[in-house]
């Protein structure tokens, strides 16, 4: 199991990079609204999770957008992003309209990053005839509940959801989240980020999107070895380093962990985290040469 490096700091990305500005794009079942920052030959793509949405990857993509094109869409029925029409959309449904806004964006090839939900988004977009990425890293995923192992919890998360929603709300939920997605060392300004993010969650789009995590399983889309991996924060008490190590062993894909970080990886170590997927896109550019 190998270790990335945590060398750089998270002061390294803080005020810097280009303005990671949001846009609204009509595409597939409506709109799609995104962030998008930097310029360069390649392109990154980056999924968002469950509790979460574009801007969360803001200091990340501050970073990647010095030397590459980034962008960051708002998931459907999040943000301005118009829900999907199946009341318990798939991976899938959610990957036919990643594909719908690439196709809107001319982008001919990525690096594709999905966090936790997003990375079962990524992994269903990967698996399908036609897909434009190149390489597709699964950070900290989320499985699914429909493997033999996780099926019979499936109704119980539904319903534990579902209920702190109606009866929390979504200003409960995003005040306990960075104590669940961040480890203690997070600083103010991380745990202030996972909130804000967490409140501006539309309630219908996050319903479908519990639907599609409780009614799916990862496994069902395979990846090639060769352009696929999976990261994880070594504190993840969510999709933890045991669950995720495990997952990248059975699909046969390499597996690194993210240290000093919890579930929001990206968030807590963002200089790292771009750092790691700036060597991805340099060693697809020499491939490319």
């Amino acid at each position: 199991m190998n270790r990335a490096a945590t060398a750089a700091s998270e002061n390294a990305c803080a005020g810097e990079g280009p303005v990671f500005e949001e846009h609204r794009l009509e595409a597939g079942h409506g709109i799609i609204s995104y962030r998008e920052c930097g310029h360069g030959p390649q392109t990154v793509v980056l999924l968002h999770g469950i509790s979460s949405g574009a801007a969360s990857w803001s200091q990340c993509a501050g970073i990647l957008g010095r030397h590459a094109r980034v962008i960051a869409w708002n998931a459907p029925g999040y943000a301005d992003s118009s829900p999907l029409p199946m009341p318990v959309p798939s991976a899938l449904d959610y990957a036919r309209q990643l594909a719908a806004l690439l196709a809107g964006l001319n982008v001919e090839s990525c690096l594709l990053v999905g966090h936790s939900l997003g990375a079962l988004m990524a992994a269903a977009y990967g698996s399908a005839t036609g897909h434009l990425a190149s390489r597709i890293v699964l950070m900290s995923p989320a499985l699914g509940y429909q493997s033999e192992e996780k099926k019979p919890l499936a109704d119980s998360v539904r319903a534990k959801r579902f209920q702190a929603l109606e009866q929390d709300g979504l200003e409960a939920i995003a005040k306990r989240l960075p104590d669940r997605l961040l480890t203690a060392s997070a600083s103010p300004a991380q745990r202030a980020s996972v909130t804000q993010n967490a409140l501006r969650l539309n309630p219908a789009g996050y319903r479908q999107a519990v639907e599609m995590l409780c009614s799916e399983d990862i496994e069902r889309y395979v990846l090639d070895a060769g352009s696929a991996q999976v990261f994880c924060g070594d504190r993840d008490v969510v999709t933890t380093p045991e669950q995720s190590a495990a997952f990248a062993q059975r699909a046969g894909l390499p597996f690194a962990l993210i240290e000093n970080a919890g579930h929001a990886c990206y968030v807590e170590q963002p200089a790292v985290v771009a750092n790691l997927l700036s060597g991805l896109l340099a060693r697809l550019g020499s491939e490319a040469g």
